[in-house]
This record gives structure tokens, C-alpha cells and sequence, in this order.
């Protein structure tokens, strides 16, 4: 699924976010930037050791912020490691944090230059934050960036299954007809 937003493209595809040829992949890493399970794990697998020698010299990164090292052996030329929050049943801050994830990460992007960007669904794994309120925060994020600024021209979101895509494409299509709806009001 795709959307044009201003000059900029947002894309939902299937897929293995480590195959991904966007200027930078965005790993959802633990504050530590030790590696792990899931996302992160399988980022730092196919990267190889130079990723996690860059993570222990910038030593941590907290809850909704972002950091950026190489790609290793990745297709991307950088890794943008953000935060997401654990889910504690919504009422701890975690949309806040969520989004601030996102938004820390895409303005990393756009400081270092960068062009395209490839985000999993953050923090919808081991850290159970619920995937329909995840992607309705995800997207609103994206497409109000896209629709902000002019610096990134590809925000692609690469999403590990079919029930995950399907899940992001509906709640794009719901944010896209709001607009349209808004737009002619």
C-alpha cells in the first residue's frame, strides 16, 4: 500500500525489515542497545558486530529517543536504534512515548540527511503495546511529518506478517479518508 503525501511517499509492505535498501532501517531496541529478541535481535544478527561495537560506545538511549550507527552488513547504510515504551495498560504515557519514538527517529533521519526510512511496528512485540493503537499512532506520526516537512522523501514501514500489515493498512486507510473528509468539509 502506498500514499503520496505532499513530496513525500508512505509505504506499508510485508516483509524483513533487514533486506530493507532504505537509507536507514530503524531498530526497536532496549535502553541498553544490547541487542535481543525479535527486531532487534534479527537486526543485529545480519549486521554483524559492527552495530553492536557503535551501541556500546553511545552506551544507551532512553524510552521515545533515538540513536543512529552504521548498517554493518546491511543493505541500509544506518541503523536508527529508538526507544518504544513498554505497555502498561495506556495510562503511563506510552502514547506520548510511542509517538516521541517515531518522531526522535524521523528527525534523526532528516539531521543526518537522509532521504528514506524503514520502521517495524515499534514495541508491538515482547513490549505489548496493542497493534491497532500502536499503527493508529505510527501512521498519524508519519503522515503528519510528511505533511510538515519536505526532508525525508520515503517513510516505509516494513511489517514482520500478514495480520500486522493488514492491521497498518486499515488504519492508514482510516487516517487517509479522515483527511479527505476534513479537507472537503
Amino acid at each position: 500500500m502506498e500514499a503520496r503525501i505532499n513530496q513525500g511517499t508512505l509505504t506499508l509492505v510485508e516483509g524483513d525489515i533487514t533486506r530493507e535498501e532504505t537509507d536507514a532501517i530503524v531498530n526497536a531496541a532496549n535502553s541498553r542497545l544490547m541487542g535481543g529478541a525479535g527486531v532487534d535481535g534479527a537486526i543485529h544478527r545480519a549486521g554483524g558486530p559492527s552495530i553492536m561495537a557503535e551501541c556500546r560506545k553511545i552506551g544507551g538511549c532512553p524510552t521515545g529517543q533515538a540513536v543512529i550507527t552504521t548498517g554493518g552488513n546491511l543493505k541500509a547504510k544506518h541503523v536508527i536504534h529508538t526507544v518504544g515504551p513498554i505497555y502498561q495498560g495506556g495510562n503511563r504515557g506510552e502514547a506520548h512515548l510511542l509517538r516521541s519514538a517515531y518522531l526522535s527517529s524521523l528527525q534523526l533521519a532528516a539531521s543526518q540527511g537522509l532521504k528514506s526510512i524503514a520502521f517495524p511496528a515499534i514495541s508491538t512485540g515482547i513490549y505489548g503495546y496493542p497493534l491497532t493503537e500502536a499503527a493508529h499512532i505510527a501512521l498519524k506520526t508519519a503522515v503528519d511529518y510528511l505533511r510538515e516537512r519536505a526532508d525525508i522523501a520515503l517513510i516505509r514501514f516494513c511489517l514482520f506478517d500478514r495480520r500486522t500489515y493488514e492491521i497498518f493498512a486499515a488504519e492508514l486507510k482510516k487516517l487517509l479518508e479522515q483527511e479527505t473528509v476534513s479537507k472537503s468539509s
